[in-house]
């Protein structure tokens, strides 16, 4: 038998919204090709193993159900390398909004 995931633990559910074959004609051929899914966070409604159907409550109270494909999920994404161009933006607002000159910080 495979591992339970605690009732309560946070995990991620995977669910398909629509099967490829259902996706919008004007959609990239690329993207058309393949199913739209929807990937939600929230505490398991009743123990599960991984990749198995299970429910969640999200933070906001909703129910929703999936496969469950992740305990206790990090978050990976970031916002990209640094831009050396948008070091100064704050201070060049500053100085075109009340009329001054850009701070050299």
């Amino acid at each position: 038998m495979d591992h339970l995931i605690k009732k309560g633990t946070w995990v991620e559910i995977e669910r398909i919204v629509l099967r490829a074959a259902e996706r919008a004609p004007q959609v990239p051929d690329d993207t058309r090709q393949l199913p739209l899914v929807m990937r939600v966070k929230g505490f398991l409604v009743e123990s599960a193993a991984q990749d198995d159907m299970a429910v969640i409550e999200t933070v906001t109270g909703r129910r929703l159900n999936g496969l469950l494909v992740d305990a206790s999920p990090r978050y990976a994404h970031s916002f990209g390398e640094q831009v050396p161009e948008l070091n100064n933006i704050a201070s060049e607002v500053r100085a075109l909004l009340c009329g001054g000159e850009a701070d050299d910080e």
